[in-house]
């Protein structure tokens, strides 16, 4: 009996290793990203309005929040800030942030953030909609508070505040996961420490990146409730290089939320200013090694006949070894984005090449690409990637996810303010 009872008890904890590697797996521990649309952000506008009731007040505010952001981005982008009529505001804004407000029976003060329609806001002010973007980057942020390190083990609020995170302003090309599914193994704070490059491009292929940036925040507090500082660090690349570091501090433990947002801005202009540098050149090591080409020995009837086995394959059938041929459409409005989507295409499992075979800057360019699998396949992780895919079969069309729709405000023929 004894040999059986320890064959049992080996089994059950077999099981049990089993149910606790899948429970690790299932479920998510993050935030997913709130906003990939793109949009212009104008944050931090204030507004002070009366009118006759609080409806009548509130909707005079957000008028007057528009007209005061759209001076402010004009003025960003060169634009000069003049001012445009409500009935243009209103279909180029795409969104209204509440950051704080005070309504009162016939007042309104907030502080507000108004999110304006790339593709129209630039239209109207003679620039382009899209600037020079980064390679895609993986973010994995890590939190260090009270001797432990946390990524996405379980839910952080430094990961929060990055899906907080609007890039549309920004220049760099962030791939933000959501803490689900293998998030919590693939990336965890002992994968920084591996030096190994195998690793790293098992990693960055799996979610269509061709660097990672490291984000890594250490919070002190003097006493439970008390205040927080924040010591903030903007690390790149497999080796964990510094890029740079700065350090905030809030009064109490409810301003962590403010704190984490703001230590995310600072990062994301660190990042900016390293791009505009020079210092996030991707490592050549993450790509991987040349395959080597395949050499065919010659038979003797090969020989007999003057042909090799290297031109009977060429000739006969190397399009299904090479994968099947998919012919995928991209919105191209510089040679940056190019080199971007072949990036984004090459880094995708299953894909053997990527190349661009008619090329139209500010336009629609073609791609081929040679992949190993069901197209509907390819469909699902450029899909996942964020972009939207139309189209069927062998040819697909890409394009960035869709805006938020413009809301719907009655218009306010007498605003106060």
């Amino acid at each position: 009996m004894r040999p059986r009872s320890l064959f049992s008890l080996l089994a059950g904890a077999a099981l049990l290793a089993g149910a606790g590697a899948l429970a690790q797996i299932e479920g998510s521990r993050g935030v997913a990203p709130i906003d990939t649309s793109g949009s212009y952000e104008v944050s931090g506008v204030t507004v002070d309005v009366a009118a006759k009731t609080a409806d009548q007040a509130r909707l005079g505010g957000w008028r007057l929040a528009q007209r005061k952001a759209w001076v402010q981005l004009s003025r960003r982008l060169g634009g000069g800030g003049g001012l445009v009529s409500d009935g243009t505001l209103d279909g180029m804004v795409s969104g209204i942030v509440v950051e704080n407000e005070q309504i009162g029976p016939n007042r309104y003060i907030g502080r507000l953030g108004v999110l304006f329609d790339r593709t129209r806001a630039a239209g109207l002010l003679g620039i382009s909609a899209y600037a020079d973007r980064s390679r895609p980057m993986l973010v994995m942020p890590l939190l260090v508070s009270a001797g432990t390190e946390l990524m996405f083990e379980q839910p952080s609020p430094w990961q929060a505040a990055w899906a907080r995170l609007r890039t549309g302003n920004s220049t760099i090309d962030y791939i933000r996961p959501s803490g689900s599914g293998a998030d919590a193994l693939l990336l965890n704070a002992g994968q920084i420490g591996r030096p190994g490059r195998g690793w790293w491009r098992n990693v960055l292929d799996q979610y269509g990146a061709s660097d990672v940036l490291i984000p890594v925040v250490r919070l002190y507090r003097s006493y439970p409730g008390g205040p927080i500082i924040g010591v903030f660090q903007a690390r790149h690349g497999p080796d964990n290089q510094l890029v740079g570091s700065f350090t905030l501090r809030v009064g109490n433990a409810a301003g962590l939320p403010q704190l984490l947002d703001t230590g995310v801005q600072r990062m994301d202009a660190l990042y900016q200013q390293a791009l505009r540098g020079g210092a996030l050149n991707v490592d050549a090591t993450l790509s991987p090694p040349p395959a080597p080409e395949p050499v065919a020995e010659p038979t003797a009837d090969d020989e007999a006949s003057g042909e090799t086995l290297a031109e009977i394959v060429g000739d006969t059938g190397s399009t299904a070894s090479a994968g099947i041929p998919i012919v995928v459409q991209a919105d191209t409005p510089s040679a940056t984005s190019v080199a971007n989507i072949e990036g984004l295409l090459r880094g995708i499992p299953g894909v053997r090449a990527a190349t661009t075979t008619s090329l139209a800057l500010g336009g629609v360019s073609l791609l081929r690409v040679s992949y190993d699998g069901d197209p509907a396949s390819l469909r699902a992780a450029l899909e996942v990637r964020g972009y939207q895919v139309s189209g069927s079969g062998q040819t697909l069309r890409i394009r960035r996810a869709p805006r938020l729709a413009p809301p719907e405000v009655p218009a306010d023929t007498q605003p106060a303010g």
